[in-house]
């Protein structure tokens, strides 16, 4: 049975047929999904049925002429994106060993953190900038990560490829054919290994040591899912300056980064590099612009000096996708400059603070007084 519009009564159809409304005496025609039993009926407006009868039919869809709607009329979701800052555009430079570099790496089938992650100074220490020295952080343990970290454009995976064992060896023999004396090693989280590949870490430390022993060599490690055996493990391997990112406050914690890696695992880290091998330089990293308080940076950068941290950095957050978390505020040069002070004053040996700046930017340059920045 059906009732006339503006009644409101219960259409009443069948579970196993399509019941379709054709009665002469009422205006509408009203189809039902099978299996439905009772649902209100309506009746399209004057408008929507007007579109209805000028829109493309089946013929029009299988042939391809079909006009798709003008996006810049539709309406955009959520808050809108931050302009880019005069601070943060910049020419990117792209120097001579660019070019140079980035074929070495595929030969040899190695993986960058500055490609994986699109960190904006790519062009600068690849190409090597104004002084002409080029720097890599080479990515270990292959492209893809275990975890899926709000800010980090890595790729993901449950189960990422196996290792590849020549991978230590032909890392040593890159930066051997580069020349360089300094170099970053970084890596994925491959939480799918019992070790957290610590040991592939460790061994190709090992294999750069055997190769030049005068490479002065920093480890940016994950937090091997805080089995701290493993950390030694790769603390004992013969490198120079132990790097671990915090990233940002324990607020924000949950929200930028996967739930496996916490705030305080990342400081049992840091901590425990310090009891193993207490002259060991330690170095961590922190984003700005993610939302954070200033009474909640400056209380990170307290729990990280009484750790034992040697070296912070403090950089802008940069959006790399819009699948990622967006940038809340860009941080001004003025305010880094304020951070480096107070990380100064809390007795840091080393502070990096400003938009630009990375973990591990330009991390074998020199000073005027020839003092390795760490």
């Amino acid at each position: 049975m059906a009732a006339r519009l503006g009644q409101l009564k219960i259409w009443q159809c069948s579970r196993h047929f399509l019941s379709l409304n054709s009665l002469k005496q009422l205006n509408f025609n009203v189809s039902n999904q099978c299996g439905v039993i009772r649902c209100f009926v309506t009746k399209l407006s004057k408008e929507q049925e007007e579109n209805l009868a000028s829109g493309p039919d089946l013929a029009d869809f299988i042939e391809g002429d079909v006009k798709t709607h003008d996006k810049s009329k539709l309406k955009k979701l959520g808050k809108e994106r931050l302009r880019l800052p005069s601070w943060l555009k910049r020419e990117i430079p792209i120097g001579k060993n660019y070019n140079t570099l980035k074929s070495s790496l595929r030969t040899l089938n190695l993986n960058t953190v500055c490609e994986e992650a699109r960190c904006p100074n790519i062009g600068e220490c690849w190409g090597g900038g104004k002084d002409g020295t080029a720097t890599a952080t080479i990515m270990l343990m292959g492209d893809t990560c275990t975890r899926g970290c709000r800010f980090c454009s890595v790729k993901t995976a449950r189960a990422p490829p196996a290792l590849d064992p020549a991978e230590p060896v032909n890392t040593a023999k890159a930066i051997a054919e580069w020349g360089l004396d300094y170099v970053v090693l970084t890596s994925v989280d491959r939480d799918d290994m019992p070790d957290g590949g610590s040991a592939h870490f460790a061994q190709t430390v090992i294999e750069l040591k055997k190769s030049d022993s005068r490479i002065l060599v920093e480890c940016l490690t994950p937090d091997f899912g805080g089995d701290l055996s493993c950390v030694e493990r790769v603390a004992m391997s013969g490198l120079d300056v132990y790097a671990h990112n915090i990233e940002t406050v324990e607020r924000l914690t949950p929200f930028v980064r996967d739930a496996r890696a916490k705030y305080r695992q990342s400081l049992a880290v840091l901590h425990h590099v310090k009891k193993a091998i207490p002259a060991l330089v330690t170095k961590t990293s922190i984003m700005l612009g993610l939302g954070e308080h200033d009474e909640e940076v400056r209380q990170t950068m307290k729990d990280l000096r009484e750790v034992g941290v040697d070296c912070l950095t403090l950089g802008q957050y940069m959006q790399p996708t819009k699948r990622h978390l967006k940038v809340q505020e860009y941080v001004t040069p003025e305010k880094f400059e304020e951070w480096q002070k107070v990380g100064t004053e809390l007795g840091f040996a080393y502070t990096a603070s400003g938009p630009l700046v990375r973990s591990s930017y330009k991390a074998g340059k020199r000073d005027n007084s020839n003092q390795m920045y760490l």
